[in-house]
């Protein structure tokens, strides 16, 4: 045998030993052929995708995703119908390319501490990546109307509103010192539900403008939005660690409201209101609360100086003291104004809003480090440019000046501070924004593309109304609102942001397991069944408080003859989201809550049998 038949010889019987090795694979892991076909059906689909001619292809950006800490250079993300089609680093074909290389590529901005988005200032939000705009500190008591209006003026971003207390409570002619009346509480709680169901995002209050609020008025308010799964924003009543009234009282009582009623609550800029000379105690608290199973966020803007109108209850006698400054810390927003005594008293009754140099940094620094606060800019510029420069800065100044800068935190912590969280705060309720805050296939266009080394804020407090720099793109739905650093003022995709509920609709089914019938619920075409129906199968339940967990064990114990579960809702019960999860077997399964019960799929019981 010469040496080239003895190389194919060789080949023949490698090969023979190739195959017997895996006909043995697949004889004793009959799992590994189908994990194989599995494979190369994803492949096929995937060569089908790359072949597809894209709306809009962003091609060699650094693509990073809040929400999987996927954080990529060199991707691409191809966008049809203005959604994420595909997000991969195989080159794509697209009818326009966005050249990103060197750019980072992140999901849009979401300002949820935000005001109704007028024509002016919104453009300065698009400037400073923001493509969601939500006006959680105010909002509307007629919701109805708000959106209708909006809806017509056909705005660049996307947009909604909370249910806001006080101008509901206005209506009333009650001034910012007085406390509304039973009667009127009722009749202010009927409208917020109302508002709920037309769209609103939550409810919002603010104590501190408004101190004649009282707990009679908050309460119902709170069991209301629980009942909805709604967060309730806060303006907190105290601003200072002065007494009488603190800092840390006035986020004791927040805290007291949501174990009293159970429901979601945000604490709005906690660097101006709450936390200011406190911070650390103030967030240890809030944790603390948060480790009990409470529902508890926050949100800061990235400045140490806040600001707002000097006619308003923050400037009532005593200021100086409490905030610990004089008239010259005071500047006139849009100006290089400083204050005076003479000064304030006229620009007071003109009723300006004046900046104040007033929050240690550290504060800042402190909150930003916090894994449950958020960015929200508490600001958005309007016709005099009588504002404060977070009005058009916020989002830049926190990537350039606090992740960039000074480190404060990372850019994947910066991202999520400033789109994916602030999602969630609100999508429990409000499935557009399950959407947004991610880079991921499904997920809707709405993108930002900036240069990391120079993104930055321009705005001042003379001049609020400068864009941002280094932000190069700005995708909304898929269509570039800012194109190559510069607006496009012919976009005006912007959708709006509404709760949106579903009830129990008819009569419910009965299904059998084991010797048992229970009553079946429908969820978004899903049988769903009472999670104690689990207690008549040889199963007990525990519930943490804290973790919003039921843990499912195996128990020998005699089961209850009748659980509850055999008994269908009542028809127009909400069903909601709440987070709450079933752990059995190992595995998690998301539950609904009907009432004061939970509820699981069907499905994942048939396979505990």
């Amino acid at each position: 045998m010469n040496r080239n038949e003895h190389q194919k010889d060789g080949n023949r019987k490698r090969y023979r030993l190739f195959v017997l090795l895996i006909i043995a694979v697949i004889a004793c892991c009959p799992g590994w052929y189908q994990a194989m076909a599995s494979l190369e059906a994803s492949q096929v689909v995937n060569r089908v995708e790359l072949e597809k001619v894209y709306d809009t292809v962003i091609a060699g950006g650094r693509v990073m995703n809040p929400e999987t800490n996927l954080d990529k250079k060199g991707w691409n993300v191809g966008i049809s119908g203005g959604q994420i089609a595909i997000v991969t680093p195989k080159p794509l074909k697209g009818k326009r390319v966005v050249d990103a290389s060197g750019l980072v590529v992140a999901p849009g901005f979401i300002d949820n501490l935000s005001y109704d988005p007028n024509p002016l200032g919104i453009w300065n939000k698009i400037a400073d990546g923001v493509t969601t705009n939500i006006a959680m500190h105010g909002g509307t008591s007629t919701p109805e109307e708000w959106y209708g209006y909006f809806e017509k003026k056909q705005l660049p971003v996307h947009f909604g509103a909370s249910f806001f207390y006080t101008q509901a409570r206005n209506r009333y002619q009650l001034s910012r010192y007085d406390s509304a009346l039973p009667e009127q509480i009722a009749q202010l709680v009927k409208q917020a539900e109302q508002a709920l169901n037309n769209g609103a995002l939550g409810i919002s209050f603010s104590l501190e403008y408004v101190p004649g609020i009282t707990a009679d008025e908050i309460l119902p308010l709170m069991k209301l939005a629980y009942d909805y799964n709604v967060p309730v924003y806060f303006h907190a009543r105290y601003s200072d660690m002065e007494e009488p009234g603190t800092n840390l009282d006035a986020l004791k009582e927040l805290i007291g409201y949501a174990k009293k009623t159970g429901a979601a609550v945000h604490i709005d800029h906690l660097n101006s209101t709450g936390g200011t000379f406190s911070m650390k105690q103030s967030l240890a608290l809030l944790d603390a609360a948060r480790k009990q199973g409470l529902d508890i966020t926050s949100c800061v803007y990235p400045y140490d100086y806040w600001g707002t109108f000097l006619n308003s209850a923050r400037f009532d006698e005593g200021w100086q003291s409490r905030f610990r400054i004089t008239f010259k810390d005071l500047q006139i927003a849009g100006t290089d104004n400083r204050l005076t005594e003479e000064t304030f008293g006229r620009y007071r009754a003109e009723g300006k809003l004046a900046v104040a140099y007033a929050i240690p940094e550290q504060d800042v620094v402190d909150a930003l480090k916090a894994p449950f606060v958020m960015i929200g800019s508490d600001a958005i510029l309007e016709p005099g440019n009588n504002n404060h420069p977070r009005a058009s800065g916020t989002f830049a100044r926190t990537i350039g000046l606090y992740a960039r800068e000074k480190r404060v935190v990372s850019l994947m912590e910066a991202l999520t501070k400033i789109s994916l969280m602030p999602a969630q705060r609100l999508e429990k309720q409000a499935p557009a924004l399950r959407k947004k805050g991610r880079i991921a296939k499904g997920m809707d266009a709405d993108i930002v593309i900036f240069d990391y080394k120079t993104i930055t804020d321009r705005s001042t407090v003379e001049h609020p109304e400068q864009l941002s720099g280094g932000i190069r793109y700005v995708l909304v739905g898929g269509q570039l609102a800012m194109d190559k650093g510069k607006l496009n003022k012919s976009v005006h995709i912007g959708q709006p942001i509404r709760s949106k509920f579903v009830r129990v609709n008819g009569g419910a089914d009965k299904r059998s397991w084991g010797i048992r019938q229970y009553a079946i619920v429908d969820y978004k075409g899903t049988p769903y069944v009472d999670v104690h129906s689990l207690e008549q199968n040889g199963f007990k339940l525990a519930w943490n408080k804290a973790t919003h967990v039921v843990t499912a064990t195996r128990s020998n114990q005699t089961p209850p003859a009748i659980s509850g579960a055999e008994v269908p809702p009542a028809e127009g019960q909400l069903m909601l989201e709440r987070g709450y999860q079933l752990e059995a077997a190992g595995k998690k399964t998301a539950l609904i809550s009907i009432g004061s019960r939970m509820f699981v799929p069907l499905s994942i019981l048939q396979g505990l049998k």
